[in-house]
């Protein structure tokens, strides 16, 4: 069975603009967190820098947080980044009972790029790895233990744009950020 020379030359053009668009995102992502060489540099700059040296952050992650949490991180402004990414829970209260429940009202991109950023760091980092695990055995299922994860990971990424400080797994955090 042959294939379809028509379908054939689609494929290679849309990887091709596949591989043209992601050496793009890098190169901007380079510029972005290119190193700190005065001190009245850029603060989106520093900030692209120290959310790339978190466990789990790649390319789409860091260019998806930029573009669509810009205000809430440049605020350091937890509450709102817990908010716009879904990872905050959801209390409904009806008479005597109250549940916990999934934030539906919120972006999907962001909560998507936050998921993958938690799923990629219980890969790669011992804590997360640890702390999703403890969950499981406590009867979460998938989804809010990622999303439990990936609090935690906003909350050290705040912490971290506050005091300017790069991702060092000797010295993380373990504070949340004070809500204001």
């Amino acid at each position: 069975m042959n294939a379809n020379p028509g379908v054939t030359e689609r494929l290679n053009l849309v990887n091709r603009q596949i591989k043209t668009v992601l050496q793009r995102i890098d190169g901007l992502v380079e510029q972005l967190a290119g190193p700190e060489t005065e001190p009245g540099q850029d603060t989106e700059q520093r900030d692209a820098a120290i959310l790339r040296s978190l466990p789990g952050v790649g390319r789409i992650v860091l260019a998806t947080l930029l573009a669509e949490a810009h205000q809430a991180l440049q605020a350091r402004d937890y509450q709102a980044l817990r908010t716009l990414t879904g990872v905050a829970p959801v209390m409904k209260r009806s008479g005597r009972s109250c549940r916990v429940e999934m934030r539906q009202a919120c972006s999907g991109r962001p909560r998507t790029v936050v998921y993958h950023w938690a799923r990629v760091a219980t890969q790669h980092d011992a804590r997360s790895r640890s702390r999703y695990a403890a969950l499981r055995g406590r009867g979460h299922s998938h989804g809010p233990a990622l999303r439990t994860v990936a609090d935690r990971l906003l909350g050290i990424a705040c912490v971290m744009l506050t005091n300017r400080t790069m991702f060092d797994p000797e010295k993380m955090p373990t504070d949340r950020p004070k809500s204001a």
